[in-house]
Formats: C-alpha cells, sequence, structure tokens
C-alpha cells in the first residue's frame, strides 16, 4: 500500500533531480520572516505531537484495537455449603452449591452443575464463594478460568487489561489472609475469609470498571448495600424483658440468622430457602465477639439461635438484668430498646488503656487497647486522649490517605502502635512521660513488672581530675571524676557518651543526666585527646609532655590534683614569669636579648628533662644558644659527679661549624669531632666520648654505629642529644629517624630552622622523637590536624568532624589550628629575622624575569606541551605515578635554564639566564662586593663556571663531590675569591658566609625554607651590610609556577608555627596540575 505523504512533500525523486540550484535557491528564501512565521506555527505542532501521543496510548490499551474487542469478565457469587473429604474424593472439590441444581440455563457455569444426588454429604457449613466468569454468547461461563490461573490467561483469552489486573489483585488480598491448605476447592475462594477491609474498596472499584457480579442460577441478584448494625434489642411485657438479637441493613431490619461474618469487617445475607439472593454490607465497627457470636461464627451458633428467637428475662430478674448485666454487655455491643419500654444505662465511654510492662536490662515494651470499647457509633480514637505532642508521630499509625494502602493492611488502628523501649528512652518515658499520661482523664495505665527508680538528675556537675604516677615516668593515670546531686557518674560510660555525641546519660541504678551542661562539651574534646595520645591500654592516661592539656582539664575542673613529682614542671610552665637562668661564666660571647630568652627556654627544657624544638629562623645563632646550655649544663654539675657528653647529631658539612663555633664561644668545652665510622676509625665512640664535653657526629654515622651510641646511653649515659638541621630526621620510616628516636636519652632537642618543609607530618615527625607522648599517633594526628589544616581546597577531606559547608570546614581548621599551636608552644620556640629585624642589617629581595631567546623558547614550548599530555594523564594516580610526573617536572625546570642541559645538542642555544648573572656579577665583583650563587642543580653550575672562567671572574665551587670543604669556605672567605658557587644541596644549610653580601637564585623550588636557607648562609648574625637577593626566573616557564606554589607553602609554615592565615599545604595532584597549566 503506498504511503502518504503530507500535502507539498516533493517526492524524493524529485527532489534529486532539482539539483544544487533548487537547494541554493531554498537557502536564500529561508529569511528572518520564514524563521519568524514557523515559530508563530510551533503551537500546533505541539498540541499535534500530544494527539498523536495519546492516540498510540490508546492503541496500546486496547482502546482503538476494534477488530479484536477485550472480552469482559465477571465476579460469581454463590452460597456453598462445605462437604468433607473421602477416601475416593481426597482431592475433588471441598464445598457444594445450596439448592440443587436447576434445569434451565443459569449463569451457573455448565461444568459446575452436578445432580443433588450425586453431591456429597455437607457439613452443615457454609460460605459465600466467589470465582471468576467470562461473557459469552451464551451467557457467563467459567471457561476453564481459576484463582490459579487467571495471571496467565491476559493475552491468551483477551481479556480486558483493567479488568485482569482487578482479578489479580483480588486473589492477592485473598491470598494475603494466609496460605492455602492442600486438597483445597481450586475454583472457589470464600469472602468469609476476607479479613483485610480493603475487600470493599476493591469491591467498589469493581463495580466502576464494569465488572458485573453474578449470582447463581435463575432469578440469582446480587445487591450491595450501604452498611449494616448489629446489636440486641430490649422490650418489655408482662412476663419480663425479651431480648433478641437486632441485624439492620441499610435501616431495614433484618433476620440474624440469614447473616454470616466477612472477616471481623462486614456481612453477607442469604436465606438458606432463597440462596440466590445475597446482600452484602459493609459494618461501621469491626466486629468484635460478642457481635461474631451474635452471628453463629467461632462455636456461637446455640447462642445466636435462641437470641434470634429472643430471651426472656422473668419480671423478678429485669432490674438485675438492667443493673448488673447490661453494663458488661454495652463493653461489647449496642443494647437498644426499639420501642422504648426498657430504661436501660448509658454506655460508659471506652477507657484508653496503656499497659507497660517492665522486662529486664532497662527494657520496656509499651501496647494500647480500648475497655469498654463502644461496638457501635463512632470509632474512638486514642489521638482525643493522648495530650498533644506526648507521643512521637512515628509511633502512631499512617492516617488513611496519607499512603497506598497495601492488601496487607490490618483492620483500623485506633491506638499508638506497640513499641520497645531500651535504656535511656525507657527511663525518660517512666519518668517524663508516664506521669502525664496517667493524670489523663479517659485514660488508665497497667504496669506489669517492677518498674525502676528513674529520675533524672538535675544538680551542676562537680569535676575533680587526678594525675597519679605509673610505672612509665613519662605518664601518669588520668583520673577524671564527675558528681551530680552526690551521685558519682562512672567515668568510662561517660566519656563514651561524651565522644559519640549523646546528649543523655542512663546509669545502671535508672537514674539520669543531660550532657549539656557547657563543662561538658569541652571535657569530652579533652579527653578524646587524651585517648588519641596512649590509646588507653589499662585506662586514660595523660603524658607529662601534655602540660597544655592539664592545664585546660584543671581549668575546666572544679578541683586538679597533680602528680607531686609532675607538680613542679606544671607551677613553672604555668608561671608568666618563668624562672630567670644565670648565663654562664665561661660563655664567651655577648647574647643578643632574644637569644638571652631562649637560652633561658633550653634551661627550663633541662631542667625538667624535657624535649624541645628551637626553630629559630636560619641565622640567629642557634648554635651559640645551645653552647650556652652546654656550657650551663657543665658548670652545674655537681661536684665529683662524672662528666657525661652532649652528642650533636648534625649533616657531614655543618659538623665542623660546630668545633670552630666552640672554640669561639665556650673554650673552656672538651669538643671532639666523629669522622669516620668505628671500623674506620681508630679511635671508637666509647673512647671518643670519655671525658668530653661534647662529641659531634653526623646522621650517617649515628645510623651506621647505632650500637655503639646507644650502649653509652645505657652505660655511662648521655647528657643530652642534639639534632642539628633535625629536618634530616622528618621522614618517619628512614632508619635514621629510628635511630633519633629509639636513642635513650633523657633530655633530645632538634635545631632547625626549617621544621616544617612541606606538611604537619614534618612537624609530627620531630615531636615524636624530642616529646614522645605530646602528640598523638602518625594515623591518629593525621585525621584529628594534617587533614583539617591542610586540606583546604577541592577534592581534599578535611578529615573527621567537618561539615560540607566552607563554613563548617573553616570553623573545624580554625579550632584544630588553634588547639595544635597551643599543644606545641611550650616546646618549640621559634623567632623569625622580622621579630629580631633591629639585630639585622637590612635584606632586600628582587626578581629578575628573564626572557628567553627565540630558539630556546620554541624549544620549550615543544617540550612543554609533549610532558604536559604525559603527565596530566598520570597525575589522578599520583602515588604511584610520582616519580615519573617528578622527571617530567625536573626536565622543565632544566630546560627553563639551559637546554643543553637536557641534550647536549642544543649547546647552541644561548642561555639568557647566565647572560644576565654574568652581567650582574662583573658589576658586583668591580665594586668589591662578594657574592653567593646557588642552584640545586650541579649541572648547571659547572655551566656557569665556564662562563666565570670565559670571563676571568674568581670563583670557588662547592657541591656534595668536593672533597677539601674546609679550604673551599676559607678561599672564599679571606677573599681570594670573590664568588662563590654553591650547590643548594651541599651548601644550603650549616654554612656562615657573612662575608657576602649579594646572593643569587638561579632557579626557584617550591619548597621556601629551602630558599630562606640559602640566603641565610649570608644574612645572620654577624652580617653587618645590607644584603641583596636575586632570584632569576625564566619569563612564561614553569619556573613561575613554582614560585606561585612556593607562596602557599610559606602561608602553611606561618599559620602554624606563625600567626598567618593558611593557605595550602603539600605538593598534590592539583599542584602539578597548576605547574602545567
Amino acid at each position: 500500500m503506498p504511503t502518504e505523504e503530507p500535502a507539498g512533500a516533493a517526492h524524493p525523486g524529485e527532489a534529486r533531480a532539482a539539483g544544487a540550484a533548487h537547494v541554493a535557491h531554498a537557502a536564500h528564501v529561508a529569511d528572518a520572516a520564514h524563521v519568524a512565521d514557523a515559530e508563530a506555527e510551533r503551537w500546533r505542532q505541539v498540541l499535534g505531537g500530544l494527539a498523536l501521543n495519546a492516540a498510540a496510548h490508546d492503541s496500546t490499551h486496547g482502546t482503538a484495537q476494534q477488530c479484536a474487542p477485550a472480552r469482559t469478565l465477571g465476579l460469581q457469587f454463590e452460597l456453598r455449603e462445605l462437604t468433607p473429604h473421602t477416601r475416593d474424593r481426597w482431592n475433588g472439590p471441598t464445598s457444594r452449591a445450596v439448592g440443587g441444581r436447576t434445569t434451565a440455563r443459569t449463569p451457573t457455569a455448565d461444568a459446575d452443575a452436578v445432580d443433588t444426588d450425586q453431591q456429597p454429604e455437607g457439613l452443615g457449613v457454609y460460605r459465600l464463594g466467589v470465582r471468576p466468569v467470562l461473557r459469552s454468547a451464551r451467557g457467563w461461563t467459567r471457561s476453564n478460568v481459576t484463582w490459579t490461573n487467571i495471571a496467565q490467561l491476559r493475552g491468551r483469552l483477551g481479556l480486558d487489561a483493567e479488568q485482569h489486573r482487578w482479578f489479580c489483585q483480588f486473589g492477592a488480598l485473598h491470598r494475603a489472609a494466609g496460605p492455602a491448605l492442600p486438597g483445597g476447592d481450586l475454583a472457589w475462594v470464600y469472602l468469609d475469609e476476607f479479613v483485610n477491609p480493603v475487600l470493599w474498596d476493591l469491591l467498589a472499584q469493581a463495580r466502576s470498571m464494569g465488572i458485573a457480579f453474578v449470582g447463581s442460577g435463575a432469578g440469582a441478584t446480587v445487591r450491595f448495600a450501604d452498611g449494616a448494625d448489629l446489636g440486641l434489642d430490649a422490650a418489655r411485657s408482662a412476663d419480663g424483658i425479651r431480648l433478641r438479637a437486632r441485624l439492620t441493613v441499610d435501616g431495614t431490619p433484618t433476620e440474624v440468622r440469614d447473616a454470616h461474618p466477612i472477616g471481623a469487617h462486614g456481612i453477607y445475607v442469604v436465606d438458606l430457602e432463597r440462596p440466590r439472593q445475597v446482600v452484602l454490607a459493609p459494618t461501621a465497627r469491626p466486629l468484635g465477639a460478642h457481635q461474631l457470636t451474635l452471628l453463629g461464627a467461632r462455636g456461637g451458633r446455640s447462642v445466636a439461635d435462641a437470641l434470634g428467637e429472643g430471651v426472656l428475662v422473668p419480671a423478678d430478674q429485669a432490674d438485675e438484668f438492667v443493673r448488673e448485666h447490661v453494663p458488661a454487655l454495652l463493653a461489647g455491643l449496642d443494647v437498644g430498646s426499639a420501642d422504648g419500654t426498657v430504661a436501660l444505662p448509658l454506655p460508659a465511654p471506652p477507657t484508653l488503656v496503656l499497659t507497660v510492662r517492665h522486662a529486664p536490662r532497662h527494657t520496656l515494651d509499651l501496647a494500647w487497647g480500648w475497655d469498654g470499647h463502644a461496638r457501635s457509633g463512632p470509632t474512638p480514637d486514642a489521638r482525643d486522649v493522648v495530650p498533644a505532642g506526648a507521643l512521637p508521630d512515628s509511633w502512631w499509625p499512617a492516617t488513611p490517605g496519607d499512603h497506598p494502602v497495601p492488601v496487607t493492611l490490618p483492620l483500623p488502628v485506633t491506638v499508638p502502635l506497640p513499641v520497645t523501649l531500651r535504656d535511656l528512652e525507657a527511663a525518660e518515658f517512666v519518668a517524663v512521660t508516664l506521669p502525664r499520661l496517667a493524670a489523663r482523664p479517659g485514660l488508665r495505665v497497667d504496669t506489669v513488672g517492677t518498674q525502676p527508680d528513674y529520675r533524672e538528675l538535675r544538680g551542676t556537675p562537680v569535676l575533680t581530675v587526678t594525675a597519679q604516677p605509673t610505672e612509665k615516668n613519662d605518664w601518669f593515670d588520668l583520673g577524671v571524676t564527675v558528681t551530680v546531686d552526690g551521685r558519682t557518674i562512672p567515668f568510662v560510660p561517660l566519656f563514651r557518651a561524651l565522644v559519640k555525641g549523646r546528649r543523655k546519660l542512663l546509669l545502671i541504678d535508672g537514674s539520669y543526666l543531660a550532657l549539656t551542661h557547657p563543662a561538658f562539651e569541652p571535657l569530652a574534646a579533652l579527653i578524646a585527646e587524651a585517648a588519641e595520645l596512649d590509646e588507653w591500654q589499662t585506662g586514660p592516661r595523660i603524658s607529662r609532655h601534655q602540660t597544655s592539656l592539664w592545664a585546660d582539664l584543671a581549668e575546666l575542673a572544679d578541683e586538679a590534683v597533680p602528680a607531686p613529682q609532675w607538680r613542679p614542671l606544671l607551677d613553672e610552665a604555668g608561671d608568666p614569669a618563668p624562672r630567670a637562668t644565670p648565663l654562664p661564666t665561661g660563655l664567651r660571647a655577648e647574647l643578643r636579648p632574644y637569644q638571652v630568652e631562649g637560652f633561658g627556654w633550653l634551661a627550663f627544657l633541662w631542667r625538667h628533662q624535657l624535649g624541645g624544638i628551637l626553630a629559630d629562623d636560619m641565622g640567629l645563632g642557634k648554635t651559640l644558644q645551645c653552647l650556652a646550655l652546654i656550657q650551663h649544663v657543665a658548670q652545674e654539675r655537681p661536684p665529683g659527679e662524672p662528666a657525661r657528653p652532649f652528642l650533636v647529631v648534625a649533616p657531614t658539612s655543618v659538623g665542623p661549624n660546630w668545633v670552630t663555633e666552640a672554640a669561639r664561644f665556650t673554650p673552656g668545652l672538651t669538643v671532639r669531632r666523629l669522622s669516620a665510622t668505628d671500623a674506620a676509625s681508630s679511635t671508637s665512640v666509647a673512647e671518643v666520648a670519655a671525658g668530653a664535653d661534647v662529641v659531634v657526629t653526623s646522621y650517617a654515622l649515628l645510623r651506621l654505629d647505632f650500637e655503639a651510641y646507644q650502649a653509652i646511653a645505657t652505660g655511662t649515659g648521655w647528657a643530652g642529644l642534639i639534632l642539628d638541621e633535625a629536618q634530616n630526621v622528618k621522614n618517619p620510616s628512614a632508619r635514621v629517624h629510628e635511630c633519633a628516636r629509639d636513642l635513650e636519652v633523657g633530655f633530645t632537642l632538634a635545631v632547625t630552622g626549617t621544621p616544617m618543609e612541606n606538611s604537619l607530618a614534618d612537624l609530627h615527625a620531630l615531636f615524636s622523637i624530642v616529646t614522645p607522648g605530646l602528640l598523638s599517633s602518625a594515623r591518629t594526628f593525621a585525621d584529628q590536624y594534617v587533614r583539617p589544616i591542610e586540606g583546604v581546597r577541592a577534592g581534599i577531606s578535611s578529615g573527621p568532624g567537618a561539615g560540607d559547608a566552607p563554613a563548617d570546614v573553616a570553623h573545624l581548621r580554625s579550632v584544630r589550628l588553634g588547639r595544635l599551636r597551643q599543644r606545641i608552644r611550650p616546646f618549640l620556640l621559634r623567632r623569625t629575622k622580622e621579630v629580631v629585624a633591629a639585630d639585622l642589617p637590612e635584606k632586600q629581595e628582587q626578581t629578575l624575569t628573564v626572557e628567553l631567546s627565540p630558539g630556546h623558547r620554541a624549544l620549550y614550548d615543544l617540550y612543554l606541551q609533549r610532558e604536559r599530555r604525559k603527565i596530566l594523564g598520570l597525575v589522578d594516580d599520583l602515588d604511584r605515578q610520582r616519580f615519573i610526573v617528578y622527571r617530567s617536572l625536573t626536565l622543565l625546570r632544566m630546560l627553563a635554564l639551559d637546554a643543553s642541559l637536557i641534550d647536549p645538542e642544543h649547546a647552541g642555544l644561548p642561555s639568557s639566564k647566565l647572560d644576565a648573572l654574568l652581567d650582574r656579577l662583573t658589576d658586583v665583583v668591580a665594586e668589591g662586593h662578594r657574592a653567593l650563587v646557588f642552584s640545586q642543580f650541579t649541572s648547571y653550575l659547572a655551566l656557569a663556571a665556564d662562563r666565570l672562567t670565559a670571563a676571568g671572574v674568581p670563583f670557588t665551587y662547592l657541591d656534595g663531590s668536593t672533597v677539601r670543604r674546609a679550604d673551599v669556605i676559607d678561599e672564599f672567605r679571606t677573599g681570594t675569591a670573590p664568588v662563590f658557587l654553591i650547590s643548594l644541596k651541599a651548601g644550603g644549610t650549616g654554612l656562615n658566609l657573612t662575608e657576602a653580601d649579594y646572593v643569587f637564585l638561579l632557579d626557584p623550588w617550591w619548597n621556601p625554607a629551602t630558599e630562606q636557607q640559602a640566603i641565610s648562609r649570608s644574612h645572620r648574625i654577624g652580617q653587618h651590610r645590607n644584603v641583596l637577593v636575586y632570584r632569576l626566573i625564566a619569563a612564561d616557564t614553569i619556573e613561575e609556577k613554582v614560585m606561585a606554589l612556593k607562596a602557599r607553602k610559606a602561608a602553611l609554615v606561618d599559620a602554624v608555627l606563625d600567626d598567618g592565615d593558611l593557605f595550602s599545604s603539600v605538593l598534590t595532584a592539583a599542584d602539578v596540575r597548576e605547574l602545567l597549566a
């Protein structure tokens, strides 16, 4: 059949024949006016689409299928009598039709018509059966449709979709009453068994869907009534009072003997003499035991028959009946007098009963019900009795209409749901809610079991903290006692409740208290912090280093009792004016005020055998302050006590400086330096240490000969351990860190101008050596401090306790940062050059931006694009790909310096940065100044050396391979060479080069501390001239990105060690992306 096309549409063949000219003309005609016309017609298209979708929907649901109309279903009703199973009928029908067979064609399905003579003997028990039937040309027939197979027959029999769905739901509602018994009648289900009142909604829905209600036999009818009412009627006569069962259907009196219950929510009426007339009616109230008995259910047939006929109460017993029996009957039945001849008492209003069952372990079961519940009239509702707001909303059943009604919905509920309460919920309910309910009119509380004496403790908490000595000298048992209303609160459950954020705590005796008192929240935070420190293997403990934590606890408590041996330290640590310590007489130096303060702080730590970190800025005389302490300890040694030396561990390049400085400032001290291992030296560590005041060694020697140093520690002992340039032990997984941590010494001091180079983890590593127990484990420290403080950018978790909102994250960071500063403040002393600016000459820093030559620029851009593509594909897995990423970044940094560093073939490309360096160095030297030139790349320093040689500028050179370090340094200091080329790693720390007043940094690094260390070789105590610092930065290269990253890292150090604001942290995937942007 040809397809009809829209009017005006060109045939495909004609369109092809029109050619390109036609297409060009059409494009020219499609101007703005045409677009406006199309928009004006859009509403027609929208409405047309709406109609099209509706037609498609109708076609899929059968409304447009004219060629195959759906078949109509009906629901057949039939009164049936149950029959017994017999030996030869063990699996046959278990019921039979009442009234026999009719010879005329009736709506009864032919397959079910059976001669009366052949029907089995009945049991005298009747049920109203229903089954699906189909409309056919012959009338209503079963057509092998049963409740068990109807779900699968829709397509085969062409059933109406909506009606088919209804029958499936009807069957499901019946099955919800309980499983079918084997050997049952598969053809019929019985309305008597529908326990769910949703049945009436389904039946009403069926009528609206066109499902016919079909009777059985000629003249059969099925009628729905609006409602039925069942009760007792009392009428007075000369003989007394006659009491009869009374049933009305839609207000019309009906014989009770013909009525049968449907579940407990309705009835059907069938006269056995006229079984083909069926009346169905719901009841306004669920049928109770009395009403079911009146209907002959539950073995009450004899009672039902008697009351159906009427029972006479003799006249002489009428008063007794009215006075004593009617009130009891009114509890479950509506008792009235239709003719008004009997004056009956009014029914007592129903009483809402709450049964409270006390079970062991603070468990409470609550159940609700009605006492004297009227069976007629409006349903009483517990909401009218229970005080508003006394019970949670979740305790009430859903209001009809709130939610779709499931097929398993029980009978209508007008009381709260049964509830089981435990622990604090049970206590609060008994103490607060139960008295309120018991005082309510119309509500009775029945108690089962023994009720505990639940009561709330409302007094002000009294807090006492104590610290008791333990077998571990550095730890004390922490005792926390809380007393409320004279009741001592057990600490462990109190602490757990506080940590979990609970607002109340139930005690074992049934008393409970609110945890909202202002003292509890800070107590929880402090105790949690203490728990993190030692993980409480045997109970709460506090470290002797945790002086600030104890101070916080003492301020919070009503009474604080520290251990006697801890009290002197606590008193001095809390004194705003600590005890002054005179400078040792053997010190040959005039200390500046801040250095005197530093010496006093060191003496305080020594006096109490506490460790610490001296973190003064580079060049402020940390070595001199340490020598003053060592001289003080030597002079204060009691007569006759053997001398114990201090062990100073420093980088190999810095060790000689200690010997030199000691000879200059403390000539009375015996200082010896180890420069080889025990195996390679003619003198052992023990022999060197004997009689010395100071033993200087290197980190490498400490690691290699640790057993020798430990043997002295456990023997005669070290007076103390001083770790110079302590950033060398910041890696907790390194062997040298383990050696420094495990060396058994009572006093450990870390000396470094950069206690944090990259992350707070650096700080934690140092404190774990000098003050074990001050901070928690590395993992807990990361959760509590590192992530909240450093994780400030998108994609970085802020750790436990942080909310999602930026304000929440900022608040948590501020709180944790403040707490960390407070905890470490007694054990970390840091002064910056800005603080002591009056004691130092001016330092000027200037960034010189250098443009790459055209050939150099083209090569750099080519490599940048290649490395960027490679790195950005790896950066999301930075932890595993870090080596590859760093290698690419290093290549770009080297290329920004000089192209020949990555490939000798590019040696012909000029180096703009070396040109700029030579221009300035020539002038500096000509004017009589001296300069330090730093680079991280020794290969680049070699190129600089070649240029200086070619220019005739004298210089000296130091890197990690230099053998004659002392000679090279002396050559610069004496003025033989005005320029000193130094690799950042070999000479960035430990050198005193105040002879120079110019510093050139040839390449930047993202760790700002590294650069500051290099600058401080010149700008330090002893410098009397202004220092000029030049940073040479290649424009539009990775070096500019490094400068920006370095600024953020400097902010992290300021935030923790000073009082600046925090911006960023360590080198992350986001940092790498920025470097390549």
